[in-house]
């Protein structure tokens, strides 16, 4: 009750300051649409706040105020999907014409926290609680794929229309826009057909992935509706969710083409990756959406452990695919990092500052066999279980050094903070001088990424996931082997 009433007396007294600020800006006839946006940060990260239009450019780069406030006026309104980062945060407003929206949140909750008011707010809030609905249901879904087919399809589509039910009766009370309820069905809609792809891939595991083809002739009626080229989606969680387990889904027929009928399936074969680049440029026209898949796709193959030939001849087919410059200038440097990350070459070195201010490089402070591991200050759960996994690991492992690496380029309070509401060791906790150029030579594309090295700082090998079910027992494999992966 009483955080409650903190809630509401902030939103009080910032929206007094944006009645103030609202006064102070009357627009002119030749502005166009408009819409106001403004809010209060509490706990900030840095001093600054980005907000980026509905193609995903850059609008503006703000400065929050001594109150960690801010108010930003949108002239010739295109009506959409905005987004606002701070600090590595990201999150989606959707504006039309004549809102005025004010946000209040908590940088150490960032989406429970957040609340929305004024005129727009109504539509966002009840954004913000489906998607919210959507990530409590993605976390279950391993619980849900132990149906049998018949059994999940029903529950899926129940579920489903629970929700457009529910919408249907907000927007009957609200009176809000076809484009607000255009967008969020989507959202409901794509998350429950993302379910739908992935659905496979947990119930028959890759030994019996080839009976995808016996699933029941209703289970797919939903691709029927999808529309491959909604732009105004492209930047959209639950829609870009679909795509990528979708696009997996359909390659699957594809391996089975070029493999024997009973043969395990291997989400890392040269034939199905490239089926799945072929398919993205096949049935997808829209520019941002294909390129950004296309890009993801192939990311995913290069980032996990393949020869360099294999490397370069998945870089070269996604280079005759791609139109977006920035994007393939990135992969061919991805690639480029990854060589330098070979097993047996020794680590790049790089400048660290540790928990106690002092200036590090990376390599010295390696004496003996050694997990390096990320983590981002954005990222709770993935933050809080990596250091709890580590812990276990040092009580099996007490001949290794585990070094804990924060990936943020925030103020070093905020890092600091974190590591001490949860009291994990500080010995080992560094992060970065220059997070960007560290985390394109080290490839860390994935907070999940763990790097192995000997004593030396030779690499034993350049991507481990410390959270996989028999990450024990490679290691040891590993570390008394040193088996290296020409």
């Amino acid at each position: 009750m009483a955080k409650t009433l903190i809630i509401i007396r902030s939103l009080f007294i910032l929206s007094g300051f944006f009645a103030i600020m609202l006064g102070c800006n009357t627009g002119n006839r030749d502005e166009g649409d408009i819409a106001y946006l403004g809010g209060e940060i509490v706990n900030p990260k840095n001093q600054d706040v980005v907000l980026f239009n509905t193609e995903g450019e850059v609008l503006d780069s703000l400065k929050l105020d001594a109150n960690n406030r801010f108010i930003y006026k949108i002239n010739n309104l295109a009506p959409g999907l905005y987004s606002i980062t701070h600090g590595g945060e990201y999150q989606m407003v959707l504006l039309e014409p004549n809102d005025s929206i004010l946000f209040r949140l908590n940088t150490y909750d960032f989406d429970e926290s957040l609340v929305f008011t004024g005129n727009g707010a109504r539509k966002n809030n009840y954004l913000i609680k489906t998607y919210l609905s959507n990530e409590r249901e993605a976390d279950r879904l391993v619980e849900y794929s132990k149906m049998e087919p018949e059994a999940f399809h029903k529950f899926v589509e129940d579920r489903r229309l629970k929700h457009l039910t529910h919408l249907n009766e907000f927007i009957e009370k609200n009176n809000q826009s076809e484009f607000f309820k255009s967008i969020v069905e989507a959202n409901i809609n794509y998350n429950n057909f993302a379910d739908k792809e992935i659905y496979p891939f947990a119930y028959f595991g890759n030994n019996k992935l080839v009976h995808v083809n016996d699933l029941p002739e209703s289970f797919y009626a939903h691709r029927a509706e999808i529309d491959y080229n909604a732009k105004h989606l492209s930047r959209f969680f639950a829609y870009n969710r679909f795509l990528f387990s979708h696009i997996d889904n359909l390659a699957i027929n594809s391996f089975y083409e070029k493999n024997d009928y009973h043969s395990k399936f291997d989400r890392h074969s040269m034939a199905y990756n490239k089926s799945k680049l072929d398919l993205i440029d096949s049935i997808i026209t829209d520019e941002t959406i294909k390129n950004n898949l296309l890009k993801y796709k192939a990311r995913d193959y290069i980032s996990h452990n393949h020869t360099e030939a294999e490397a370069d001849e998945i870089l070269n087919y996604y280079l005759q695919k791609s139109t977006n410059e920035k994007d393939k200038a990135y992969m061919t440097e991805l690639v480029s990092s990854l060589k330098l990350l070979r097993q047996g070459n020794p680590l790049p070195n790089l400048d660290i500052v540790g928990f106690d201010d002092k200036d590090y490089d990376l390599v010295s402070i390696i004496n003996k066999p050694t997990i390096i591991y990320f983590w981002s200050s954005n990222s709770k759960a993935q933050y809080r279980n990596s250091h709890y996994k580590v812990r276990a690991l040092k009580n099996q492992f007490d001949y290794m050094d585990f070094v804990s690496i924060n990936v943020n380029d925030n103020d070093d309070k905020f890092w600091k903070k974190i590591i001490g509401n949860y009291n994990f060791a500080t010995s080992n906790e560094y992060r970065f001088k220059d997070s960007e150029k560290a985390r394109k030579t080290l490839a860390v594309n994935y907070l999940n990424k763990a790097i192995i090295v000997d004593s030396n700082g030779i690499i034993i090998h350049p991507n481990v996931n410390i959270f996989s079910s028999d990450f024990a027992a490679a290691l040891e494999d590993l570390i008394k082997k040193k088996q290296f992966i020409k």
